[in-house]
């Protein structure tokens, strides 16, 4: 039996409770040592799973999938685990034979979405993404597929409906869509219909997704959820290429591993679910002219939850954003804006609380809970106290 693991959302819970699988023969007549065909995982009657694709019963290309995906290592070497991976579409897609692959890494206590290509004779993996909730991969309804130009998905026996950008329905073929116009650096959403089944006696009319663009480069899985649709909103005229860059929210806190930060790794401060921006106050360039709006973007990731400022400047100037701060009682961020770099400083302002800044300094903003001053020149140490403690945060060249 393959049991219900990792968990990442309430949903997921629920799904991962009520599924059940069987390891009562095996799937496709595989081979001993390849991996199954299909993920032999139940919703009630429906096989959430099922082997497809028009190689799907093809052992030869089982086999060399598996010896594929045997070959493989993660950015930090890890391998999968056959038995608990499986191949869950194997067939021609975009002018070649192409297998996705749900691959099992406990060593990360991962799971990954291969994409495995024919090359002549033989297959190799030539696209993988970590799947980024802590959630088993093959409990997921759409998966991402990466295509020359555009986005294809691979959907789950329980979607009986995907809307792409602009709501328009997505044709599928035995569980693959047909190319989405996908653009490079944009948030584009993506609505799911779930049929009714054992999990879901009702359904799901509308389980939201935002695919977070092309752009978005390996191993980073560029699907989030939004189930309030509040992610769209944040993510309004935001560059998700700039969003994804290493100084970039998103991209900016990498994964630790040991001793070591890995920069091949998925980063600690990727997006999962949640993305959310509220305003925070208004700054106005140069003390005077029409003030820029500054927002407070947040989002969960697996390590929890991270912030960052962005500046969207009056006059649909391109918006700039800062690094990700992992949530503290005194928020600190670099934002970059033409010409200059301030330091925003964020708090959940109350009566007992007051921010303390270095003598001398300008402050830009000042309102309760926000204090915007140029980039220190030198290390300089703000302190926030309130009525039990006091927090610092330094910055400065």
């Amino acid at each position: 039996m393959v049991p219900a693991r990792r968990p990442g959302t309430a949903a997921t819970a629920l799904l991962a409770l009520l599924l059940t699988a069987t390891a009562c023969g095996p799937v496709a007549d595989r081979q001993p040592g390849d991996l199954r065909v299909g993920y032999d995982t139940v919703d009630g009657s429906v096989a959430v799973w099922p082997p497809r694709g028009t190689l799907a019963g093809d052992r030869q290309v089982t086999r060399k999938v598996t010896d594929a995906v045997r070959a493989w290592r993660s950015p930090v070497d890890d391998r999968a685990y056959l038995p608990s991976s499986g191949i869950l579409w194997s067939g021609a897609a975009d002018g070649s034979r192409l297998a996705l692959v749900a691959a099992d890494v406990p060593g990360e206590g991962a799971s990954w979405l291969l994409q495995v290509t024919a090359d002549g004779d033989r297959y190799a993996v030539t696209h993988a993404t970590e799947y980024t909730d802590p959630g088993y991969l093959v409990y997921s309804d759409v998966l991402p597929v990466h295509v020359g130009t555009g986005r294809r998905y691979l959907v789950s026996a329980r979607v009986e409906r995907l809307l792409g950008p602009g709501g328009r329905p997505v044709p599928q073929t035995d569980g693959l869509t047909a190319p989405v116009a996908v653009p490079p650096c944009r948030a584009v959403p993506l609505t799911v219909t779930l049929r009714a089944t054992e999990s879901l006696p009702r359904g799901r009319a509308a389980d939201r997704l935002l695919d977070l663009g092309t752009g978005t480069a390996a191993p980073r899985y560029p699907l989030v959820r939004d189930e309030s649709g509040a992610g769209r909103r944040a993510l309004t005229d935001l560059d998700t290429c700039a969003l994804a860059d290493d100084e970039g929210p998103f991209g900016s806190i990498l994964r630790r591993v040991g001793d070591r930060d890995v920069a091949a790794a998925v980063p600690s401060s990727w997006p999962m679910a949640k993305i959310s921006a509220r305003t925070v106050g208004e700054l106005t360039p140069g003390g005077g002219g029409t003030p820029a709006e500054l927002e407070q973007l947040s989002w969960e990731t697996a390590d929890g939850t991270m912030t960052a400022v962005v500046h969207r400047p009056a006059g649909g100037g391109a918006p700039s954003a800062s690094r990700a701060d992992r949530v503290d009682p005194l928020q600190s961020y670099l934002l970059p804006v033409p010409g200059r770099k301030l330091l925003v400083l964020s708090w959940r302002a109350t009566r007992d609380s007051s921010l303390s800044v270095p003598p001398g300094t300008t402050k830009l903003v000042d309102r309760p809970g926000l204090v915007v001053v140029p980039w220190p020149e030198k290390r300089e140490t703000f302190s926030l106290a309130s009525a039990d403690e006091t927090h610092y945060r330094s910055a400065g060249d």
